[in-house]
């Protein structure tokens, strides 16, 4: 990372427009931020090496054998000698705006801004050259100390100095360790602003785009392809400008230009007079030379095709085998089932109370969702690698809550009593009645489906990773095939609408249904959905209407099958607008798994992939059909 970072420039005009304006303003805090860090870092490396305190302290202990004044001195110039050797001459990497744009970045570069008084920051040595260093330096100084107490025998004085030498060596050894480990988070803070800065910057191109273009960000893959291709003109360009700031490679660089200017003004002048003596070879070569050009021309545009396309398809598409994608969501499923199971066993294992109630939303989830934020994170994945990711989506996703609540209660009790007659003295019982209070033990189950989208988005994707998880759920990957027979996965296109015949009209409480589920006529199937703010899946749909269409019902929210709790079932001759219609086997569980409100004629209004009307005479629903109910 070396000198200011990146600014952009926009004229009045272009910032006239908020989104610009607004990303502009980002950019360029973010900018300061990535320059206030890096102004704050250390410019030179005044280091010492062990080595030559190492040979220092063992020529000191020798008895005077040695002047140290002038080993002092000549260690000083040595270690000023490396000094100057290790840290450039920071005038010479100043970056200055010269040359011509590269092609292809000329809509990137007219925004970009380097600053002439640009100063290279040097990085401490990496890790491994640090630590590399260290161990030659303590090897040194561990033989320096071995010969020290090879001959501290005879003079308890040095054995005491040799011992402080070591205490005094381990303390300065922790302090380096400590201002290196200060001065590297300052480098890694410094070039973690400078990214975010290059992040802003191509935000706030990718809005000048959109309001010079507003087609571009017409669906989710124009906005992904729009951005990458951003991405790549800024880096390009930025690597341009990075490449044009040094002083002598310009130089050098003119030198050889005149040189080769020279040069080309010799090869011409002996071109032009071959041309001259022949004519009718130069043609023929001039005919072969434009052929090739056409022909190398057209290999490299098909070349630039193939290219652009793999990406377009690789970035739309679902990376991992078929296998392992459909074996992953059996997984999912797995998990869900057992979620199931242990609902389904709650009054065996909570036993004991007066009364169960369930307010449960519908488990299962849209296995596409799944397959395209797996592939986000991890591209090619294996069932193996995406374990602790499926509980930690499942754990998001769906919410148990038992909760124990006790009413207090009075109940009408026959008791007995023995009663004497005072003139006869005979005594008889008679029966009586009390009003008694009791508690009365109530559990209550609730089941809360998030939905999988709302798992997901509360993941923490990047932007990138949300925006490819979006255009990945609209290709379905390219591979619609994986779970084509999944009617909630797969949308159906536009609603159907259908006019429903005047004679069912006169029944109001029918009315009134249809007068609320016709307002979210198109609103998309979203698994655990119970509401207009989230969008329903077929039981959330159904519970809404009964319990807000002002018929006076509530069944709560709870699953098609819960709904049958709340109907007379009824044979299918004596079916009428406003009874619900039920469906078994269009997921894996047990009863009934899908509802709809039947409106007469062999039609019924559902939540299906967005909720519509639809036909009950298709072969699907036929095979599918379960039972009629009538709300209670």
């Amino acid at each position: 990372m070396k000198n200011k970072s990146t600014r952009l420039r926009f004229d009045e005009e272009e910032l006239e427009n908020k989104s610009v304006a607004r990303a502009a303003k980002k950019a360029e805090r973010a900018a300061d931020k990535a320059d206030s860090a890096k102004a704050r870092l250390p410019t030179k490396n005044k280091l010492k090496h062990e080595k030559d305190k190492a040979a220092d302290r063992k020529e000191q202990l020798r008895f005077g054998k040695k002047d140290n004044s002038k080993d002092a001195d000549s260690s000083q110039k040595t270690s000023e000698q490396a000094n100057k050797k290790a840290v450039p001459d920071r005038k010479k990497s100043v970056g200055k705006k010269e040359g011509k744009q590269k092609a292809g970045t000329a809509g990137v570069n007219e925004h970009l801004r380097f600053n002439d008084s640009a100063v290279d920051v040097v990085s401490p040595v990496s890790c491994i050259s640090r630590t590399a260093s260290h161990a030659v330096t303590g090897t040194l100084a561990g033989r320096v100390h071995h010969e020290i107490a090879e001959n501290e025998d005879d003079n308890v004085g040095v054995q005491a100095a040799h011992q402080s030498e070591e205490f005094a060596e381990g303390a300065a050894r922790t302090v380096s360790n400590v201002r290196y480990g200060h001065k590297l988070k300052a480098y890694q803070k410094a070039a973690r602003l400078d990214r975010k800065a290059d992040k802003a910057n191509v935000e706030a191109l990718y809005q000048q785009a959109v309001a010079d273009n507003p087609e571009i960000a017409s669906n989710p893959i124009s906005r992904w392809k729009q951005r990458q291709e951003i991405k790549k003109q800024y880096y390009a360009a930025k690597a341009a400008q990075g490449a044009a700031s040094g002083s002598k490679a310009a130089s050098g660089a003119a030198k050889g230009t005149e040189k080769t200017a020279q040069g080309a003004k010799t090869l011409l002048e002996r071109l032009k007079e071959f041309a001259v003596r022949h004519t009718h070879a130069m043609i023929i070569i001039l005919v072969f030379a434009l052929l090739f050009l056409m022909v190398s021309g057209a290999f490299s545009s098909c070349s630039a095709m193939v290219q652009g396309g793999t990406g377009s398809l690789l970035g739309t598409s679902f990376t991992a085998t078929d296998e392992d994608i459909t074996g992953t969501n059996e997984d999912y499923k797995a998990l869900e089932a057992t979620l199931k199971n242990e609902i389904d066993n709650i009054e065996s294992t909570h036993p004991g109370y007066d009364e169960y109630r369930y307010q449960l939303d519908e488990i299962n989830h849209n296995p596409y969702e799944l397959t395209a934020y797996l592939t986000v994170l991890f591209e090619d994945y294996t069932r193996a690698e995406v374990q602790e990711t499926l509980q930690e989506l499942f754990d998001r996703q769906y919410t148990l809550t038992l909760e124990e609540k006790v009413e207090v209660r009075t109940r009408t009790e026959t008791r007995t009593h023995t009663v004497t007659d005072p003139e006869t003295g005979e005594t008889s019982e008679e029966e009586y009645e009390v009003e008694v209070e009791y508690n009365y033990y109530i559990l209550n189950v609730t089941l809360r489906n998030n939905g999988l989208g709302t798992a997901i988005a509360a993941s923490g994707l990047t932007e990138d990773q949300q925006e490819r998880y979006n255009i990945l759920l609209q290709t379905q990957g390219n591979r619609p095939y994986l779970f084509e027979d999944d009617i909630y996965a797969t949308p159906t296109g536009p609603y159907t609408d259908y006019d429903i015949p005047g004679e069912a009209l006169t029944d109001e409480k029918f009315v009134n249904m249809i007068h609320e589920a016709e307002k979210y006529l198109g609103f998309p199937y979203v698994w655990g959905g119970s509401s207009p703010s989230t969008s329903f899946d077929c039981s959330g749909f159904v519970c809404w209407v009964i319990n807000n269409c002002g018929n006076g019902w509530n069944v709560g929210r709870t699953t098609a099958n819960g709904l049958m709790g709340s109907c007379d079932i009824i044979p299918a001759s004596e079916a009428q607008p406003g009874d619900l219609i039920f469906f078994q086997g269009t997921y894996d569980t047990a009863g009934a798994s899908h509802v709809g409100i039947y409106v007469g004629g062999g039609m019924m209004i559902h939540c299906g992939n967005p909720i519509s009307y639809a036909s009950i005479e298709t072969s699907y629903w036929q095979s599918h059909f379960y039972a009629y109910g009538r709300i209670r």
